[in-house]
């Protein structure tokens, strides 16, 4: 039952996750919020359409399913790095939340004068095997995590909503960075996250369907539209965002910090299951969870949590080009129509147009923008 809503649980929990790192400075910027919001509908709700559509297609993950794809396609096998990529980012957005866990929990013990006696490196390594134990409990710690989450930051909320005030500021490269980065994490792009989810419930479905008549597998064919599967999550995503946005400035009390942070493991402890059972596709079980592990823990002590945050924009752009660049030009149309099954031909070509052309140059201009934030 879990893995059937996996996809809308990631929805909610990945901004209330990541919106404290990519917010901007000041939230009351009416322009970010409409930059936001254009990314939200230019760059982010294509590249879901496409994770769902390959993975309607490849009925595979996403390492196994790119290598499926690429030979259905006849392309070069430099496509494949999206899997790859995606199972990285899923690490770093795990390394930079367990990170931020491990602050966050020693600041809330010391304000409640329980300070342990240990350096803070081992207080995240420490964070980071209990989170890799839980990991193996697959997608039961989801809703675990989001209701401790939602009762730390309902504490921080009845200490009082902080005051917004509200200003047009100067549009620049460097906010429209910031608004697509946003965007991205909005919808875990870049991860496969959407793509693993569909996966496994479309695994469930075919197990049922093979167990009944040639008529009702027919029928689920026909019936299956990616609209159905990819607005829900989107509108989520973008409903959380909001309340995201908010509240990701205020400061929680340190009871409510301590149950905010534990609900991060436990979410963090998802991401890793999920990369795991990609390697795993080459690796197998045990030496995928071994490299999972010894790579988060790596970035968890030796890189500072302002580098992650750089690190997971970059990768994530990448992994997203990659993404967009072969759903628009090197998969065949017949395959992507069919995979979409829009209700009309004008919406298919209005995601060809934005995936092929639209996508790419929005992270190219926003990749410039963070190059220019971060000589700056």
């Amino acid at each position: 039952m879990m893995i059937r809503y996996a996809s809308y649980f990631i929805a909610v929990l990945l901004p209330l996750l990541l919106f404290r790192w990519f917010a901007p400075a000041s939230i009351g910027e009416i322009d970010f919020w409409l930059l936001w919001l254009l990314a939200m509908v230019l760059v982010a709700l294509p590249v879901v359409y496409a994770e769902i559509a390959l993975a309607y297609r490849s009925v595979e993950g996403p390492l196994a399913g790119m290598q499926k794809l690429t030979r259905e396609s006849d392309a070069s096998p430099i496509w494949r790095s999206f899997g790859w990529l995606a199972a990285l980012v899923s690490i770093v957005i795990a390394a930079l939340i367990i990170s931020g866990a491990s602050t966050g929990i020693l600041t809330a013990l010391t304000e409640l004068n329980s300070t342990p006696d240990v350096p803070s490196f081992a207080v995240a390594a420490g964070l980071m095997v209990i989170t890799v134990l839980l990991s193996l409990l697959g997608t039961a710690p989801l809703p675990i995590g989001l209701g401790l989450m939602v009762i730390g930051l309902i504490l921080s909320i009845a200490n009082g909503v902080p005051n917004i005030s509200f200003a047009m500021t100067d549009i620049s490269l460097v906010e429209w960075a910031r608004a697509v980065a946003l965007a991205l994490v909005s919808v875990g792009a870049g991860t496969g996250l959407y793509w693993f989810g569909q996966n496994l419930v479309s695994k469930q479905t075919v197990t049922a369907v093979e167990a009944n008549s040639q008529q009702a597998q027919s029928r689920a064919a026909r019936d299956y539209r990616a609209t159905k599967l990819v607005l829900p999550i989107w509108i989520l995503q973008l409903l959380v965002g909001v309340v995201a946005l908010f509240i990701s400035g205020m400061s929680l009390p340190p009871i409510g910090q301590l149950l905010y942070w534990a609900g991060v493991l436990f979410v963090a402890s998802y991401l890793l299951h999920y990369s795991t059972q990609q390697l795993a596709h080459k690796f197998g079980l045990l030496v995928s969870l071994i490299i999972t592990f010894v790579l988060a823990l790596l970035l968890v002590i030796a890189i500072p949590t302002t580098w992650l945050v750089g690190i997971l924009v970059i990768v994530s752009s990448i992994a997203v080009l990659l993404l967009s660049v072969f759903a628009g030009w090197q998969m065949k149309i017949s395959h992507l129509r069919k995979s979409l099954n829009f209700s009309s031909e004008a919406f298919y070509n209005l995601w060809r147009v934005a995936i092929r052309l639209v996508v790419p140059l929005a992270l190219l201009l926003a990749l410039i923008g963070w190059v220019i934030q971060w000589l700056s």
